[in-house]
């Protein structure tokens, strides 16, 4: 059976197709796991499941009261079928008293009961009860481990979506017992329709698309500024400027609520982008940073390993979680260029 589907939701139309018929034929497993990259609208196709059961039309379009709790940044923690768990603190964790009592990160009550508790709670007539689980892989060990038993045999009725960019970080045992669904990112046309609907401009479009590369996660000028700051940063230091004197930009923000660890993971990817960049010039082929094409070919065009620094990068993706010192991380990867 086909429903119509909001507009306000882009993309992804095979999979929220085929998780609406799995949920009218009462095939939807309790435990999902949706992967793939960030910022693509996995969180909002989750959502849109609950979104759609309050719906008072049951299309969620978003045109009725029971929609509209589900509009905004300022989304509810809890509803009647719906439940989300965050990662909260500075260091930006799920933590085992959010799981376990429903705490915030400042010992308060974040919503009435704890998961297993609230989960086991039969659900509202004609209703499933969803635990939406944003960012999964900053589940700690603990409050991972918490879990595990209801993921196996969630109760009737109740269905886990845990989301993630990064799976690799979940424990083993917690991808095992859930089904996954793989998210590709979007195509340029549906992506830069959100942009457009948050205010971007068609002159923006070209640099804006290549280095969003089918996610929203740039849709905020700072964010996009940002980002397009340190691909240059990484640019000039390929070109030889000194590590002082461009470097500043790839730094954490000491004041930003995101741990200096995920502050650093945008960086050091961009690095890799360019660096699978250069490669692809010297092999005669386009580069994916098209807007970026002229730096890059004058950099591709003089001989240099590319093989060394992938590696550096890699190595220091693995390290983030130890929570090391940027600068000296930076600068180690720095002299990897050189």
């Amino acid at each position: 059976m086909t429903g119509p589907f909001s507009a306000k939701v882009s993309g992804h139309q095979a999979i929220r197709q085929r998780l609406l018929d799995r949920i009218q034929g009462g095939r939807i497993r309790g435990s999902l796991l949706f992967t793939g990259p960030e910022g693509i609208g996995k969180r909002r196709v989750a959502l849109e499941l609950a979104q759609r059961e309050i719906c008072l039309r049951r299309c969620a379009f978003g045109q009725c009261e029971g929609c509209r709790l589900l509009e905004g940044e300022d989304l509810p923690f809890e509803l009647p079928n719906l439940l989300r768990i965050v990662p909260e603190g500075k260091a930006g964790v799920i933590r085992i008293d959010q799981v376990r009592e429903g705490l915030d990160s400042n010992g308060q009550p974040r919503f009435s009961r704890g998961v297993i508790e609230w989960a086991a709670l039969a659900p509202a007539l004609g209703c499933h009860r969803w635990v939406l689980v944003e960012e999964a892989h900053r589940l700690n060990e603990s409050s991972g481990n918490i879990l595990l038993k209801t993921l196996e045999e969630p109760p009737e009725g109740t269905h886990f979506i845990l989301v993630t960019h990064r799976p690799e970080a979940l424990l083993q045992t917690i991808r095992s017992r859930c089904e996954r669904i793989s998210f590709a990112p979007l195509a340029p046309p549906e992506a830069w329709e959100v942009a457009q609907r948050h205010g971007w401009q068609e002159a923006d479009r070209e640099r804006w698309s290549a280095l969003g590369e089918g996610s929203l996660r740039l849709l905020g000028e700072a964010e996009y500024r940002r980002a397009e700051a340190q691909l240059e940063a990484w640019l000039d230091l390929l070109a030889g400027k000194p590590y002082s004197q461009t470097a500043g930009i790839l730094l954490p923000e000491k004041d930003a609520v995101l741990a200096q660890g995920e502050q650093l993971r945008q960086p050091l990817e961009l690095l890799l982008r360019i660096l699978a960049d250069l490669a692809r010039l010297q092999a005669g082929e386009p580069p994916v940073l098209l807007p970026w094409r002229a730096d890059l070919a004058a950099l591709a065009a003089v001989p240099r390993d590319l093989k060394s620094p992938q590696e550096a990068v890699l190595e220091a993706l693995r390290h983030l979680p130890r929570n090391l010192s940027p600068d000296p991380l930076l600068r180690e990867v720095a002299l990897s260029l050189t």
